[in-house]
């Protein structure tokens, strides 16, 4: 059984016991501890699953779990395609940055760039203003404390009037028409950032191609998306739901 499978059969575990041991999984699976701990990994790091000590628990797969929840989540692999969402930012220019735990890393790495960022995320201003550069300018608006982002009608109209070389993107679920959101607001604006760029960049794990959270706002379509980063290669039936021109990278093997 591939590692794959083994995380599909953890995660419909959880629905029914909530809260699994590594070595209880070890002798369910017949694998070592040590490979059964790095399922738990993969699940936790992702935020499938919450780790807990000698094993995980599950997250409520109806609910999308809140900034700060994700936040928490130590995750080397975000960090991973933080960085190579990174390799789309260049000097002198203007980005939007979505509210996203892996695009606030990313706004960790760019620091002292000189660029210019607009975003609508209290914790990316907050990572960018580490630095004198880059230049950044934080919407405006009502904040909604949960998912840590501002939105308004103004904010809205402030974009229209602002042409992006790149918008980065964050989501919640990705279904086979486009990328979703858990909050209007949230989609509203992402739609409109998007719709003033040049370039859009996607930042998603495979398993929000399979998550069944409540997601219900559709940002933006799969069509529009130029650079999708993930975690691990997305099978041909995600694939084939992109454009041809979409460039998919994934930056972890099998």
């Amino acid at each position: 059984m591939t590692q794959e499978d083994r995380l599909l059969k953890i995660k419909q575990m959880l629905k029914n016991e909530k809260h699994l041991r590594t070595r209880s999984l070890a002798r369910y699976f017949n694998i070592s501890f040590d490979t059964a701990r790095r399922d738990v990994v993969r699940l936790t790091s992702t935020g499938q699953a919450v780790r807990v000590h000698g094993g995980l628990i599950a997250i409520d797969e109806n609910e999308v779990p809140n900034f700060l929840t994700r936040n928490q989540i130590d995750s080397p692999i975000k960090i991973k395609m933080a960085q190579m969402a990174r390799r789309f930012v260049h000097p002198n220019q203007c980005d939007f940055i979505g509210p996203s735990t892996t695009l606030k890393k990313l706004c960790e790495l760019i620091s002292g760039t000189d660029l210019q960022i607009v975003t609508n995320s209290i914790d990316n201003s907050l990572a960018l203003m580490q630095t004198k550069l880059p230049s950044v300018r934080l919407l405006g608006g009502k904040i909604d404390k949960e998912h840590r982002f501002n939105y308004s009608v103004s904010s809205l109209d402030l974009l229209h009037r602002i042409s992006f070389n790149t918008a980065f993107i964050g989501t919640s679920n990705v279904k086979d028409d486009g990328i979703y959101s858990a909050k209007m607001s949230d989609s509203e604006l992402i739609k409109t950032a998007c719709s003033r760029a040049k370039q859009v960049v996607v930042v998603a794990e495979k398993y929000k191609f399979d998550s069944e959270n409540s997601s219900p706002y559709m940002s933006i379509p799969l069509n529009e998306i130029d650079v999708l980063v993930t975690d691990l290669p997305l099978p041909e039936k995600f694939q084939k739901n992109f454009s041809p021109k979409t460039q998919i990278i994934s930056v972890l093997r099998k």
